[in-house]
């Protein structure tokens, strides 16, 4: 019926399980550090359960994170472990692609920290030189206004590489970016500086097919990673994130339920972002061939 982009699901939530110990303030980067090769097997249980890709975990790999915890130095090395680990991975593999994700500036899910636009650019066009030489695409991820949008895409068509843009939507109303601003307006960011595909991550399931519904008139494939918080409330004081917590009714099969309504949306790249592990995406494979859809 449909050709899916089946993405992998969530990196820093499975390698803080994984890892039996809180990283710190840098979590999924200095896991790389301190248990070297996890990262590599999380990417090989993603491409085990059928994903069509490894999102290389170079998210938080950003100056504005390494500096206060004095890694700075470090930029390019953690870049290069993270994109080895994913090529070990599909190597392992013997098929995908690989994404280089690149993650929001100041902060996930505070577009109040969004910095002016040219410092933004400047900034993600170094991160997208290192990571186009390695990867297939670059993903930026979790993107929660325009003008961070404007600098990230930007930034990394400084590349050759397909860019694939996806925005964090607000929890209760899948049409408004978290900045409060209509997913809709990414028509004239979109205008100034195009991307080859459209996505919502890193929001409830619940707001994603509003999200869909805004993503699609954009005429780019579109898609959906969700995950599996609750609710992430509006945040706008201090330097940290919100505050959240794993939910425990979104299992393998309710997450599928929503995905499956996605496709029918005429979502083409389907996966999952925080709380949403091998596990989701094994049996979201498998529905998505049940259903008669071929997996890229």
């Amino acid at each position: 019926m449909t050709t899916i982009t089946l993405l992998d699901g969530g990196m820093g939530q499975e390698l803080i399980a994984r890892a039996g110990s809180d990283p710190g303030p840098l979590w999924a980067t200095r896991v790389m550090i301190d248990h070297p090769g996890l990262v590599r097997a999380i990417h090989e249980d993603y491409f085990a359960a059928g994903a069509s890709l490894a999102t290389t975990n170079t998210y938080n790999i950003l100056h504005d994170r390494l500096a206060p915890q004095g890694l700075d130095a470090l930029y390019h090395a953690l870049h290069l472990r993270a994109l080895a680990e994913a090529h070990e991975a599909r190597a392992s593999a013997g098929r995908g692609l690989i994404a280089g994700s690149m993650g929001p500036l100041g902060e996930s899910y505070r577009p109040d920290l969004t910095p002016p636009v040219e410092v933004s650019a400047a900034l993600y066009a170094e991160k997208a030189r290192i990571l186009a030489p390695h990867v297939d695409l670059i993903l930026i991820e979790t993107i929660s206004s325009l003008d961070l949008a404007r600098g990230a895409l930007k930034g990394a068509r400084s590349t050759d590489r397909p860019v694939w843009l996806s925005v964090s939507v607000q929890d209760r109303d899948g049409t408004k970016l978290r900045s409060g601003e209509p997913v809709a307006a990414l028509a004239g960011v979109l205008a100034e500086t195009p991307a080859d595909a459209v996505l919502a991550n890193c929001s409830m399931p619940e707001a994603m097919s509003a999200a869909l519904a805004a993503l699609k008139p954009l005429g780019l494939p579109f898609g959906a990673y969700a995950n599996g918080f609750s609710e992430i409330e509006p945040h706008t004081h201090g330097t940290s994130a919100p505050a959240y917590c794993a939910r425990h009714d979104l299992t393998p099969e309710r997450y599928a339920d929503f995905a499956l309504g996605w496709v029918a949306q005429g979502a083409t790249l389907i996966g999952g972002c925080c709380e949403v592990g091998p596990a989701h995406i094994r049996h979201l494979h498998q529905r998505l061939r049940a259903a008669g859809h071929e997996i890229a």
